[in-house]
């Protein structure tokens, strides 16, 4: 299929919607008195990641976008958050979640790359712009 639009051609688009097909296989799995609560919620912010970045590429200044790739961020961890409850409740289990994990840490490393290229000195959000994260991974409270 052709590029039509900006946003298809932004390889963090591209990892969303990687993401959308991974997080729409996981919660088949889910049980069916979930499927209005925590399937629906955790599919809805997973969509949220590819839609905002491609509504903030479709926007015609950085600082728009810089906005819309903050609550791109945000609705990653969000989707996040919401797995570590399906974890808890044993509808996923940590060797599945594992791989999901990493792809969602190197997309949102992406996404606060991206927004940190633009130039914007400030967004419409109150968070402080500083320099783009390192690769490194952070260490984590979980080791």
């Amino acid at each position: 299929m052709r590029t039509r639009f900006r946003f298809e051609k932004l390889e963090v688009w591209q990892e969303a919607r990687s993401i959308n097909h991974t997080v729409y296989r996981l919660t088949r799995a889910f049980p069916d008195h979930e499927l209005f609560a925590m399937t629906s919620q955790i599919r809805r912010a997973a969509i949220s990641v590819s839609s905002n970045i491609a509504e903030g590429a479709g926007r015609n200044s950085d600082r728009d976008f810089a906005h819309f790739l903050e609550q791109a961020y945000g609705s990653l961890m969000e989707t996040a958050s919401l797995f570590y409850l399906a974890l808890d409740e044993d509808y996923v289990s940590e060797p599945d979640l594992n791989p999901v994990f990493d792809n969602f840490e190197r997309t949102a490393k992406r996404i606060v790359s991206l927004n940190h290229s633009l130039q914007v000195k400030s967004s419409k959000t109150p968070f402080e712009r500083k320099n783009p994260p390192t690769l490194d991974p952070r260490p984590s409270t979980l080791d």
